[in-house]
């Protein structure tokens, strides 16, 4: 049992107007609702540690895409870890732990069967939503799986020191990869990028042209590249790609709050000649490999040989800012708001 006690409200972020372009700090709404008492086989869940994460922009717009956008004047959903203060549904008590999609909000009553029982003990809290959680997954799929990874390929990740490519860099390396290359927007993140995570070479994208310092870390040009910016990256990894080099497209930052279409790569035509392949990635369809990605990452993890970054937000007020600096390239590592106890 713990001390949790059940308030009568709680506050939970709303969707009040769709963004144009960037989003602005009126395009939300910070609301206070009542918190429902659990019915059978639901949960009520005070949350700790909720997912601040990029798809979250595309939910926003109106327009059709993998998931479902975000209504206006509801609550926002996003990755969360909470604690269970009240419980109708078997096999979960009071004073456990939980993994589930209903964040950006301080309580949530739900199915439980939507969640997933996570230990403390067994890893920090925070990490279910970042390096052993979806962002972690997306690196361990995109890599074994799309990428096809062997030992002696030349990597290159655009958006390196962000939740995903951080990861996606260091398990390469743990599978034998002959050169990793990591690009990111600051000094500080290059050197990260080099000095704690073990990347071969990396670059401040902010410093020159793409295809020149991609050039100059990779001579010899690259086999695998992980796209989590698009724009000039893609083009500037086209170019630099391979015979039969493999693209895993997870993200593409840069031209998310565009407000016209952005163009294709200029240079796409190489694929041709090039015969690389190039492939979407949405986690979803791969979550038949989470067993086996816990069971090797979270290994790496304990033994040091995986590092991994979190940049967290305090208290539900921050979700906003928290939301649009990870647009910007604030976090170093997984974005995360935690909650006070």
């Amino acid at each position: 049992m713990t001390d949790n006690v059940i308030p009568v409200t709680s506050r939970e972020w709303h969707l009040a107007a769709r963004p144009e372009g960037w989003p602005v700090p009126s395009d939300f709404a910070l609301v206070e609702a009542p918190v429902r008492t659990p019915g059978p086989g639901e949960i009520l869940v005070r949350n700790i540690h909720l997912s601040v994460d990029p798809y979250m922009r595309g939910r926003m717009s109106a327009r059709k895409s993998y998931v479902e956008p975000y209504e206006l004047g509801k609550p926002m959903l996003g990755g969360a870890v909470g604690q269970v203060v009240a419980s109708q549904a078997e096999g979960f008590a009071e004073g456990d732990y939980v993994l589930h999609f209903f964040g950006w909000r301080e309580y949530a009553t739900f199915d439980a069967k939507t969640s997933v029982k996570v230990s403390p003990d067994a890893a920090p809290l925070s990490t279910y939503l970042g390096v052993l959680g979806m962002p972690g997954l997306t690196a361990y799929a995109g890599l074994t799986r799309i990428a096809e990874i062997k030992a002696g390929d030349v990597v290159f990740v655009s958006g390196a020191a962000g939740a995903v490519g951080g990861i996606v860099g260091q398990i390469a390396k743990l599978k034998g990869a002959a050169r990793v290359i990591g690009s990111a927007g600051s000094d500080e993140k290059v050197q990260l990028l080099v000095e704690e995570y073990g990347f071969d070479a990396a670059f401040n994208y902010k410093n020159g042209p793409v295809a020149e310092q991609l050039q100059a870390a990779a001579p010899d040009g690259i086999d695998v590249y992980f796209d989590n910016v698009g724009g000039e990256h893609l083009e500037a990894a086209i170019e630099a790609m391979n015979l039969h080099g493999r693209i895993v497209v997870c993200g593409m930052i840069s031209q998310y709050n565009a407000t016209e279409p952005t163009p294709a790569p200029r240079n796409l035509a190489q694929i041709i000649a090039k015969r690389f392949r190039m492939e979407g990635l949405l986690v979803g369809d791969h979550y038949d490999l989470q067993p086996k990605f816990v069971e090797e990452v979270s290994a790496w993890v304990r033994s040091g040989e995986l590092k991994y970054r979190e940049t967290a937000t305090h208290g539900i007020d921050s979700a906003v800012d928290a939301f649009l600096g990870l647009l910007s390239g604030d976090n170093v590592g997984k974005m995360l708001i935690t909650l006070p106890e």
